[in-house]
């Protein structure tokens, strides 16, 4: 059973945390009870119309006291042996005109490759109804039901990230020919992937800090360590030569004598260390908290431990070679706690795998005043171009530029072969087709405001000598 309720504050100051709690004010709100809830996020364009992902593979919308479900996918998740089922969701700029929405997901065969495999796609609603339109981005070969990773973020550069568990293979982390360990980015215009870093076992959890856009990784770790990576392009974390700033005791010889990982900023044991410091078995990767209305803890990393519970938060470094500092109990608790979420306005969003989805509230008439660089950075607009070919010898080309609101009406062009060919003027969903003759092999391009998408090489029918 499904159920929103209005923000109604809990009680924070509880006995164990009553110090901290009461010191920083800040609290959960509940925003609803849901099935397996996993992520939460929002429409880019409307903080309030909020999107939580249920494992199973359901998107409900939630919107003030009511709830319907947005997108059914269970027809192509494998859910829910081990880890497995829906993972995360990044709704497209476009959202509020196109409901375009990517989901990552463990697939039924249905979906193509074997069960178990990641899946990263694009979903729109059907127009005639039923379940909604599928469009695969990539597969990722994946046999095992846990060390998934699963989470999916659309950067400001206009790629999606992804991260991938280790398949329970540590190797497969630093194996450059695996895409198991990893951090991917995934073009969504085909579906292209490459690594973006390495030697991570389960990274079940990383976001983008909404000022900076730097990246912060939550690893889960094996034996040890629980750890906290800074995102760079090209880093090896470690695993499994290292677990948080330790060797790991169970690395393979291939470690012995390496260098060049790259350390944690900051990692916490699994046993109690006592005087009130981190521990716990798995952590759930947060968000640098950027809310004005939450003064108490703005510019600082909020985590938590799916086994403790406890809602911390800390200082990240300035550096990704430094270390985090100031590491502290909220005060706050929330049962096993399976994923951290953000809406468009800045708001945290914390939920519990037994149902509930709470939000991060400071004290009341609190606030901050917003830094010199805007919380709602203008993005470059993403130029998109897609070819289909449609007969032996022509090809439709389209051409899509996001987010679209004010560009719509404004005019792309295409180059053939690196010369201007045709020009027209976007669609009000910010779309444009052209249908080209094409014989032996071309080249196109499409600009937009002096941004340009990829080159799309096509080879057609010959022309006859």
């Amino acid at each position: 059973m499904r159920r929103t309720a209005h923000l109604v504050p809990l009680l924070a100051c509880v006995a164990a945390f009553a110090w901290a709690a009461c010191a920083q004010a800040a609290t959960l709100v509940p925003v609803g009870d849901f099935d397996n809830p996993i992520f939460v996020t929002s429409d880019p364009a409307n903080p309030d119309r909020l999107l939580v992902a249920e494992r199973e593979g359901r998107v409900v919308e939630v919107s003030g006291s009511s709830s319907t479900v947005f997108a059914d996918i269970q027809a192509w998740v494998r859910c829910c042996e081990g880890e497995r089922g829906l993972l995360s969701i990044a709704p497209a700029l476009d959202f509020a005109t196109s409901g375009r929405l990517y989901a990552a997901y463990t697939g039924e065969t249905v979906a193509g490759g074997a069960v178990g495999d990641i899946h990263v796609d694009a979903f729109r609603p059907n127009p005639g109804g039923g379940a909604p339109l599928r469009e695969p981005l990539t597969t990722i070969a994946h046999s095992s039901q846990i060390h998934n990773g699963g989470q999916l973020q659309l950067a400001r550069d206009g790629h999606l990230y992804l991260s991938t568990g280790d398949n329970g293979e540590g190797a497969k982390a630093q194996d450059p020919g695996s895409l198991l360990g990893k951090i991917l980015r995934i073009d969504p215009a085909d579906g292209s992937t490459a690594v973006w870093a390495s030697g991570l076992r389960n990274p079940w959890r990383f976001s983008l800090d909404r000022l900076s856009g730097t990246m912060v990784i939550g690893d889960v770790g094996q034996d040890l360590r629980e750890e906290v990576d800074i995102g760079v392009a090209g880093a090896n974390y470690g695993w499994n030569c290292r677990e948080g700033f330790v060797a790991y005791p169970g690395a393979p010889a291939s470690c012995a004598g390496r260098t060049g990982f790259t350390d944690p900023v900051f990692d916490y044991p699994h046993a109690n260390p006592g005087d009130g410091g981190a521990f716990g078995c798995s952590i759930t990767g947060g968000y640098v908290v950027r809310d004005p209305g939450v003064p108490e803890l703005y510019g600082r990393y909020l985590y938590a431990d799916f086994c403790v519970g406890q809602l911390r938060s800390l200082v990240l470094p300035p550096s990704p070679t430094g270390l985090a500092s100031g590491d502290r109990s909220e005060g706050l608790s929330v049962a096993n706690p399976v994923s951290f979420g953000e809406d468009s306005a800045g708001r945290l969003y914390v939920a519990s795998k037994d149902g509930p989805v709470y939000r991060l509230v400071g004290s009341p008439g609190a606030t901050v005043a917003p830094p010199p660089l805007s919380l709602s950075v203008k993005r470059r607009p993403l130029v998109i171009l897609q070819a289909r070919k449609v007969g032996r010898r022509t090809v439709k080309l389209i051409v899509r530029v996001l987010p679209c609101g004010e560009n719509a009406g404004n005019r792309v062009y295409v180059n053939r072969n690196g010369r201007l060919f045709r020009q027209r003027r976007l669609s009000r969903r910010c779309v444009a087709k052209f249908r080209v003759r094409v014989r032996g092999r071309t080249r196109f391009r499409a600009f937009f405001e002096g941004q340009r998408s990829q080159v799309r090489k096509i080879a057609l029918a010959k022309p006859r000598p």
